[in-house]
């Protein structure tokens, strides 16, 4: 059908294992548009059951709908939210100079929101002075640190130092050499959560990680490190990669890396409905669906807020 919308842009979004990507590839399939992914996993080649990228749900009727964002980086490169937006508006402008309509799909919360609100973007150079001081405190000062700054980087994994440093170190730099920043196109959004009861969305995750686990996720991460990925870099990148690194190097038994990631996943999807939470505070509109409807009920709820002037 031939979309007629006053919004540049649908962004889909919602807690890991909430099923976004069959309702973004579905809306898009109907109006014709292209997905481009805002997930900060995903963009990894390899990287594949433990960032939970679906192919099969790209295939309608046998035609896979085009994703843009996805496997662009080599495993061990550290990707970040400014590469992401100047990649995303590299994307947004092709599409609509192409007048394909793009949907963005994605639960990293940074990158969705980045793209919502326009935030003006830098790249931060390494600060050597930082982080010696940061890496002389203990994990619960540098959360701590980290809990002052007003908008920190959105990270997965808050037990991993590095990655707390580095978010301190970007918020650092936000609040004191924010200048060298990048004009964003304007952009009228509409955004749309897919949203479980809490029961039903922990169970979701428990039975989605058991059947990746199934499927060979372990193995993913071994096939990895046999590529010469350093298990520093792989417990970087959390939740999966670190628990499954931390069982394969004998620091979990198989048991305890099940039970630890299962929390770890549970606890991620609480900090990504806070940040939800807090986007609506700061006046973003999300139009929640319920994950339990149909998947036709779900895309025509979607097709009928985009028509909305």
């Amino acid at each position: 059908m031939e979309l007629i919308s006053d919004y540049d842009l649908l962004v889909i979004t919602g807690p890991t294992a909430s099923g976004k990507t069959s309702l973004a590839v579905g809306v898009a399939n109907v109006v014709g548009g292209e997905i481009i992914s805002a997930d900060s996993r995903q963009v990894y080649k390899g990287m594949n059951l433990g960032t939970g990228k679906d192919y099969d749900d790209y295939l309608i009727d046998g035609t896979r709908v085009p994703c843009h964002l996805i496997d662009i980086a080599d495993p061990g490169y550290k990707y970040n939210v400014f590469e992401y937006q100047r990649d995303f508006i590299k994307v947004y402008a092709s599409l609509r100079e192409r007048n394909v309509f793009p949907v963005v799909c994605g639960g990293s919360g940074m990158y969705a929101d980045s793209i919502i609100t326009g935030y003006k973007m830098f790249e931060v150079p390494p600060d050597s002075g930082l982080r010696i001081k940061l890496e002389k405190k203990s994990l619960e000062e540098l959360k701590a640190i980290l809990s002052t700054y007003k908008n920190p980087h959105n990270i997965t994994d808050l037990e991993n130092k590095k990655r707390i440093i580095r978010a301190i170190e970007i918020a650092h730099f936000d609040n004191n050499k924010g200048k060298h920043k990048h004009e964003n196109p304007k952009i009228r959004s509409l955004v749309v959560g897919v949203k479980f009861e809490r029961d039903t969305r922990r169970k979701r995750i428990s039975e989605r990680l058991i059947q990746r686990l199934n499927e060979g996720m372990i193995k993913e991460v071994k096939q990895l490190i046999d590529e010469g990925i350093s298990t520093e870099t792989l417990i970087y990148y959390g939740l999966e990669y670190k628990y499954i690194t931390l069982y394969l190097t004998g620091k979990l038994s198989y048991d305890e890396m099940v039970r630890d990631l299962e929390i770890a996943i549970h606890q991620f999807a609480k900090r990504q409905m806070t940040w939800f939470r807090g986007m609506e505070k700061r006046g973003i509109k999300i139009h929640w669906v319920d994950g339990e409807a149909s998947m036709e009920e779900k895309v025509g709820v979607v097709l009928e807020l985009l028509s909305r002037s």
